[in-house]
């Protein structure tokens, strides 16, 4: 199985605050990759260095047969077509309101990347109907549940056809009765052949979707491997108070 996604020594500071220590690791294509750790341990941070929206200060990442050097300077060009390389979804849906569903999902390949207008329309029709919300096209994000409007989200990540699909903490900010219907939409991509890194709080749901798991702990991978290793028998007793802290928190 061939490494869509490769990450040799990534750092990252903010200021004086040193978040990611040399990050490394593989992702084989039409895998899923579930990043867990506490909070302030780089999940996001790694996240969004694999899509440049934090540009990280060194290391080498890879996705497909683009590679970029961060520790050289980077031509916007480069940039671009990097960025390009994955599709984000946020915890927050971060919708055009004044926009339908329908134009939210369209908006990526008809302005960026300058496909047909028409052709882009009929890929976030199926797109919709593969999240569920074919019916929803001509409402407005006002009018749709938290859970529909993370669903609108994927759609449009997916319709810019990324290589990569990068998706940061996705339930949330969703009342626990939404969060079903957002992970089943992940669950069906993963079963599709879809590539991603998923960065969860949700421990079952990385135990049965992810192909990998990496533990993060002061911006370090402290541990990574399949779920039954590391969410059943982890070798770290980081890991394992962590686990605990989130499976019995009473």
């Amino acid at each position: 199985m061939t490494g869509l996604l490769t990450v040799r020594g990534v750092e990252k500071s903010f200021g004086d605050l040193r978040v990611l220590r040399g990050i490394s690791f593989d992702v084989p294509a039409g895998t899923v990759t579930a990043v867990i750790g506490p909070s302030g341990s780089g999940k996001t941070t790694v996240l969004r260095t694999l899509n440049a929206l934090d540009q990280a200060d060194a290391g080498v990442i890879t996705i497909g047969d683009l590679s970029v050097d961060f520790a050289a300077e980077v031509d916007r060009a480069t940039l671009t077509r990097f960025r390009l390389q994955s599709g984000m979804v946020f915890q927050s849906h971060n919708l055009f309101p004044h926009m339908t569903v329908l134009q939210n999902v369209i908006e990526g390949p008809v302005v960026v990347q300058k496909r047909p207008r028409d052709e882009a329309i009929a890929d976030a029709r199926e797109l919709l109907d593969q999240v569920g919300l074919a019916e929803k096209a001509d409402q407005y994000p006002f009018q749709l549940s938290g859970g529909q409007q993370q669903r609108v989200g994927i759609a449009r990540a997916l319709a810019l056809k990324p290589k990569l699909m990068l998706f940061d903490e996705p339930t949330s900010a969703l009342d626990p009765e939404l969060v079903g219907d957002v992970l089943r939409v992940i669950k069906d991509l993963a079963a599709g052949g879809w590539t991603m890194v998923v960065v969860t709080h949700e421990i079952r749901f990385a135990q049965q979707v992810a192909d990998q798991v990496l533990f993060l702990d002061g911006g370090v991978v402290l541990e990574s491997g399949p779920p039954a290793q590391v969410l059943t028998d982890p070798r770290e007793p980081r890991t394992r108070q962590f686990l605990d802290r989130i499976l019995n928190p009473i």
